[in-house]
């Protein structure tokens, strides 16, 4: 990982395997482990609750649609480039809202609070 970054562990089942795990623990030596992030974490990862939506989104207006893996790669490159910041922007700086939300809710799920 570059220097000043933290990586976040979720519960996802594939990042749960023992494979994963094992990877995590060799590669990253600075990481919030599955057990030490809140079980909603999508509703904290600006990944998840902005960026991914915009980019499927674009992904469905964007003509021609890829054939290959590789022409999905440069789609989706070509998408994520044009991604504009301010919005980015605005997604993480509503993390400490949602980091208030799901303090509110115990840890619960939160998401609805935002729509």
């Amino acid at each position: 990982m570059p220097s000043g970054f933290i990586f976040q562990q979720d519960r996802a089942p594939a990042h749960t395997a023992k494979l994963a795990q094992n990877w995590i623990a060799t590669n990253c030596s600075d990481f919030i482990g599955k057990d030490e992030w809140p079980p909603n974490s999508p509703d904290l990862n600006p990944l998840d609750y902005h960026v991914w939506g915009a980019m499927l989104e674009r992904y469905k207006t964007f003509q021609p649609k890829p054939n290959t893996i590789d022409e999905l790669k440069k789609v989706l490159q070509t998408i994520w480039d044009d991604l504009p910041q301010n919005s980015i922007n605005k997604a993480v700086l509503s993390f400490i809202k949602r980091l208030r939300a799901c303090v509110k809710s115990g840890g619960g799920h939160f998401e609805h609070v935002f729509k």
